[in-house]
């Protein structure tokens, strides 16, 4: 004790409030630092700093600089649209779960100039003297000056889920429980040095682009690049021709907003919303937008056994009695847990013991106790047997019991144990294991000596067992169909966590390996199994990071759960990181999504509505894109045949931005594609091959349409305003027949599109006969027959996708 108080210069009464102030002084406050959140001026300035952005916003100068009034606003009117929806979505980000400002405990009892008092956790200081009691949360770092049968919950540091019977100065930590027993303690580390504290550093660390936000950004780039060069193209072509410079300006203007997918922010966070507002529904809460694609695209999920694959209930499912009554009255009364509601409260052994029990009608009076402790693997509780003498009830460890035992107890006849009763109990033992059961063995005895662990009479074996959830083999098989990977990560024995794994097909044909054995390999040697290992046996907290940067540098996205301090980093490096609803609040803080029900399925459930969002933001950036890439090569297409431009600047705003809202907005809230969970993850860009060729043949289909309907209405000598509006109508129909094309194969109707293609198509009809519209977009009113082919001419994109589809397959 003195070696304790002298090495943090403090003593049995406690510091001096002098001390403690010049202490505070050098060390700060007990407290947890957060990261500053961005300014939100900042947040909305930085929305400006966007290529797709600043390439409206020249646009919208330019025609500003050239007369076009309306056409600069309208432009500017798109910018603003953008940057509104992309500052909310950041706001968002930074206003979800803060969680470590509540991290640690808010009082502290401690000894300070040898007087009790209660204090704000925060005013601890290195060398304070702490009391601790039974149901108390650990305020800071402390070694142990004094403990009386003091048993702590590290579970929140370390995973383990077993009580720690701590001992004079050992150390206990922050954040963690007393569970019994209580002590005195010297304050070791206050906050940020603080275990705790440590991995909240971590947990603040910036995060990593998710894979969605990576590949829009390098949709944008790409788009912009490639809208850059056509414009510089098309400028010099035109220049060349002899054409005016005001008017080559406006097509290289008129190009840019075409190649430009403005909806793009907009659709994307209406999309990642509702699939949020989705999961909520079935508890699981993510907290990042981006992070609901990011389940789409998982490829491995490394999942916790307890409590999340099974119930986290320890339940008896199998038991061999030599004195059934005498074995059930020993595990009700050698027990410290309760039942309330039905419910176990207490250590999980215990609990499971006790349920199983509790209808047994023995009820001895308790006069003494030897708790459990990592050494013994034992528990004894000493009771009053007539008020004469005493009985002894224990429980343990199977082959520690049976190794005190002197006597078997067979249903009343007590023999000495002999070789053969002995081999048949370990072989009951082994066979119980072996089906990755708990096994506690049990024994009494009439206390007549001093040491009532000794000499004792076996009586029987309980196997317990922590069941599988009912959805989770279900769960587990619907990832594998979906080509998804799931790896067990335990701290539990190898043979419990195999047989669990086994049953919920889990483990197959790949290996288990333990955390001692992961130690001993080099990256080199793990890197070359990592994708074989299907459970992580005795796996500590912090070798869930390694497993982490091992399966992701292997370019997997890895979905990871965990509950407590320790799980943070992990959590924090996943692809995306799933913490337990139960879980500890800095496991939370570092998660991307909250499982609150704890339950594997749910997970499932989450990757399913990831994959329908991922589906439906391709979609509607393959409508937006084809609708692009056919502006351009329509624009591209009258430049080089000399003819004038078949849509103005604002006419091109109207299709990307408000003929493309609604149908596009309603692409982003398809249903789900029957085959969505039969088919691997994609983790390529959102523009493949294939997809690009798709594209790029339904712009030239809605280019060569355009430019044929232009031509020839300037060839019977309409007017240009009436080719114009002819063009535009053409090309607003290929659009939403466009985007029926893209509907999705789903069982649930696509209804909210057919009444977003009505709805555009009515605004069209506006726009072309309402003169103060037309004043607007520059439009005239057009006859039945200039309708019909239209119609016609239009529909040509719907064959041209059936025919693209037949040849693809």
């Amino acid at each position: 004790m003195e070696n304790v108080l002298s090495q943090f210069d403090s003593s049995a009464e406690g510091l001096s409030k002098q001390e403690v102030l010049e202490r505070q002084k050098e060390y700060g406050l007990n407290k947890i630092e957060e990261k500053k959140p961005t300014p939100l001026i900042k947040l909305f300035l930085i929305q400006f700093v966007d290529i797709l952005i600043g390439l409206l916003i020249v646009a919208a100068v330019a025609a500003y600089a050239i007369g076009d009034v309306i056409d600069a606003c309208v432009i500017m009117l798109a910018v603003l649209l953008n940057v509104i929806m992309g500052f909310i979505q950041e706001y968002r980000s930074q206003k979800a779960v803060e969680s470590l400002k509540n991290l640690i405990v808010k009082t502290a009892v401690v000894k300070r100039e040898n007087r009790i008092e209660q204090i704000n956790s925060e005013e601890l200081t290195i060398g304070d003297i702490v009391i601790l009691e039974e149901g108390d949360r650990v305020p800071a770092d402390l070694v142990l000056i004094e403990a009386n049968n003091l048993t702590c919950d590290e579970s929140s540091l370390t995973g383990e889920s077993e009580a720690v019977k701590k001992e004079i100065e050992d150390e206990v930590y922050m954040d963690c429980n007393i569970l019994s027993g209580n002590a005195v303690g010297v304050v070791k580390a206050i906050g940020m040095k603080t275990q705790v504290g440590e991995i909240a550093e971590v947990v603040q660390e910036d995060d990593e682009d998710t894979p969605l936000k990576a590949k829009v950004g390098r949709l944008g780039k790409t788009l912009s690049l490639i809208a850059i060069a056509v414009c510089i193209a098309i400028f010099v072509l035109e220049l060349f021709k002899g054409i005016p410079l005001v008017e080559t300006f406006m097509t290289a203007v008129s190009l840019a907003v075409a190649a430009i997918p403005e909806g793009l922010p907009a659709v994307l966070t209406l999309t990642l919303a509702l699939g949020m507002s989705e999961m909520a529904k079935s508890q699981a809460i993510v907290k990042r937008l981006l992070s609901v694609e990011t389940l789409g695209s998982c490829t491995i999920i490394c999942s916790d056994k307890t409590g999340t694959l099974t119930e986290n209930k320890m339940t008896v499912v199998e038991s061999y009695f030599t004195n059934e009554d005498r074995t059930l009255e020993i595990g009700k009364l050698c027990n410290n847990a309760s039942i309330s509601n039905g419910e176990a409260i207490g250590d999980q052994t215990d609990g499971g013991i006790l349920k199983f029990c509790q209808n047994h009608k023995g009820d001895l009076k308790r006069v003494d106790e030897i708790p459990l402790d990592s050494n013994r693997k034992m528990m004894t509780t000493i009771h009053s047997l007539n008020g004469e003498k005493n009985i002894v009830f224990t429980k343990g460890a199977p082959e520690i019991i049976l190794d005190k035992c002197k006597h078997i107890d067979y249903d009343g006849s007590i023999k000495i144990i002999d070789a053969e009763s002995k081999e048949i109990i370990i072989k009951k033992i082994d066979e119980m294991s072996g089906h990755g059961l708990r096994v506690i063995g049990f024994a009494y005895k009439i206390e007549d000596d001093d040491e009532p662990e000794e000499n004792l009479t076996f009586t029987g074996l309980l196997g317990l067992a922590d069941p599988p959830k009912k959805d989770a083999k279900k769960a587990v098989s619907d990832c594998l169909k979906a080509g998804i990977k799931v790896k067990m990560i335990t701290g539990d024995h190898e043979k419990t966590a195999c047989s669990i794994a086994k049953n919920l097909g889990i483990l197959t044909t790949g290996r288990t390996i333990t955390g001692d054995e992961l130690e001993k390999l080099t990256t080199e040697e793990y890197m070359a199994i990592a994708d074989d290992i299907q459970v992580y046996a005795r796996v500590k907290p912090k070798q869930k990071m390694r497993i982490v940067e091992a399966l992701k540098s292997s370019g997997n996205i890895v979905a990871m759960t965990g509950d407590g301090v320790n799980d943070a980093p992990a959590l924090k490096k996943a692809s995306i990181g799933v913490a337990m609803g139960d879980g500890t609040d800095v496991a939370k803080e570092s998660a991307d999504m909250i499982l609150e029900n704890n339950d594997f399925a749910t997970i499932v459930k989450a990757v399913k509505e990831g994959r329908k969002i991922y589906d439906n933001i391709k979609r509607f950036v393959k409508f937006q894109v084809s609708t692009n890439v056919g502006a351009i090569l329509t624009i591209i297409g009258t430049s080089l045949l000399s003819l004038p431009l078949p849509f103005n600047p604002v006419q091109l705003l109207w299709l990307n931005i408000v003929m493309d809202g609604p149908p596009a907005q309603t692409l982003g809230i398809e249903g789900a594609e029957k085959d969505l969970m039969h088919r691997p993850p994609e983790t390529g860009d959102i523009l493949t091959k294939k997809t690009l060729i798709e594209i790029l043949i339904s712009g030239i289909v809605m280019a060569i349409g355009t430019i044929a309907v232009f031509s020839y209405q300037l060839s019977i000598n309409s007017s240009e305003s009436k080719a114009m509006t002819v063009a535009f109508t053409l090309f607003v129909m290929y659009q939403l027949f466009n985007a029926y094309n893209r509907k999705a194969n789903s069982d649930k109707p696509s209804t909210y599109l057919y009444a977003a293609i009505i709805l555009s198509f009515l605004l069209q009809l506006l726009i072309i006969y309402l003169p103060q519209l037309q004043v607007i977009f520059r439009t005239t009113a057009i006859s039945l027959i200039d309708w019909v082919v239209i119609i016609i001419v239009a529909f040509t994109i719907v064959i041209a996708e059936r025919i693209m589809k037949r040849v693809i397959k």
